[in-house]
């Protein structure tokens, strides 16, 4: 059962002001009245009135400019100039984006006899994502502007046992699947996410973003269990203050190891290591000394440790290939990339976790997947199985710090659960 709990220690200030953006259309003419000196003191949140004006929203089009996106809606090229010119430093109109959306703030201009001439565009606001807007006076003088939705930040504790999957799973707990990468950053030395078992369990404390009530990022990871026939994995997080590893377990030993569980982010498996193979081209029986990882086209595949690259090209069945040699005993593979890494190509070195590729389906290949290999002192091992050495463990001098910060979390961690 999930419980969502919210307490003093859990619970973040939420930033100021709610957004105010109401839908009209085809409003009459609306006076204004005078305008007191200390109107700015009281301007809602996104800088002017609002309801006062005709509301229409839009969207950025394919390949559409700034100037033509501001004429669009009905502003002169010369005025669309000038509110250009007036973004300087707030805002870079070369990266506006097509298909966010625009809303455009109109006000019916009159003759001075009541009767109305037409539409005069007053204000644009542009969603840069959920929660940022830029703001445009396109009137004289022009102006722009920031402004930003207010965000929650909470603590939150999950708790999710395997039964179908990890995703589905963390669904089924009312948590959000976006927990999921950073947990699994986390164990990627420890845990093997493409093997989880029915019954395992993951117990988490951390920190998430919401707006409008929609989770918008999960943050810091204070504290996590990985539960497997009951044995136990904690992960502490534990600044040391020299940049390195965050995240040890009970005993001061780093979770981070020589070597990543694997290559990729959470997929699946789509073909295991084997001896004994029938192969889905040529329909031969033959070895298969590697572990497939289905997964879409472009996904960046890392290196899982620290090493040299060797070979970087086309392979006949491999297509395109990476190969980096760890170290004296351990070299990996990966294949059938649609294409290379940034800067990636032979004698490069290369650091645990660089993308040195993306997932393709090039060489002997029925379909997007990356073809990983591990070869021990010259001989192919099921990456599944590597046994990866850890890491520095914690300074002596911090060892007390982090058993007190582990005794805390957990007698924490207890107390949630039985609620």
């Amino acid at each position: 059962m999930q419980r969502k709990i919210l307490y003093n220690l859990f619970v973040f200030l939420p930033l100021t002001y709610a957004l105010l953006l109401p839908g009209c259309k085809g409003k009459a003419p609306v006076d204004e009245g005078e305008v007191v000196e200390d109107v700015k003191d009281t301007l809602p949140p996104l800088g002017f009135w609002p309801d006062s004006l005709d509301l229409s929203e839009d969207v950025v089009r394919n390949g559409e400019t700034f100037t033509g996106l501001m004429n669009r809606l009905g502003l002169s090229m010369s005025d669309a100039l000038k509110v250009a010119q007036a973004c300087d430093t707030v805002f870079d109109v070369r990266k506006m984006r097509a298909g966010n959306k625009v809303q455009a703030y109109c006000q019916f201009d009159t003759s001075g006899t009541g009767s109305s001439i037409g539409p005069s565009l007053k204000y644009v606001v542009y969603e840069s994502n959920k929660i940022d807007r830029v703001i445009f006076r396109t009137t004289e003088p022009f102006e722009v502007w920031r402004w930003s939705k207010p965000v929650e930040s909470t603590r939150e504790y999950a708790d999710v046992t395997i039964r179908t999957s990890l995703w589905n799973d963390m669904l089924a707990a009312g948590r959000s699947p976006q927990l999921i990468v950073p947990l699994s950053d986390i164990y990627a030395w420890s845990v093997d996410f493409f093997g989880l078992q029915p019954g395992d369990r993951f117990r988490v404390l951390y920190e998430q973003r919401t707006c409008d009530d929609e989770i918008i990022a999960v943050d810091t990871i204070y504290y996590a269990e990985f539960i497997r026939d009951g044995k136990l994995i904690p992960a502490i997080m534990f600044d040391q203050g020299d940049g390195g590893n965050l995240y040890w377990n009970e005993k001061g030993e780093s979770l981070r190891k020589e070597f990543l569980k694997a290559p990729l982010k959470f997929t699946r498996i789509s073909s295991g290591f084997s001896y004994n193979r029938k192969h889905p081209v040529t329909g031969r029986v033959r070895p298969h000394t590697a572990v497939d990882y289905a997964a879409p086209v472009g996904t960046p595949v890392m290196t899982i440790g620290d090493g040299t690259v060797i070979s970087a090209g086309w392979t006949n069945g491999g297509g395109n290939t990476v190969k980096v040699r760890h170290n004296s005993v351990y070299t990996t593979s990966y294949m059938h990339l649609s294409r290379y890494g940034s800067g990636i190509r032979s004698g490069v070195r290369v650091r645990q976790g660089d993308v040195i590729g993306y997932v393709g389906s090039t060489g002997m290949s029925t379909g997007p997947h990356l073809d990983f290999r591990v070869w021990k002192n010259g001989s192919p091992v099921n990456p599944l199985k590597l046994d990866s050495p850890p890491s520095e463990p914690i300074r002596p001098e911090n060892m007390p710090a982090l058993d007190s910060t582990f005794r805390h979390y957990r007698q924490l961690i207890d107390t949630l659960s039985e609620r």
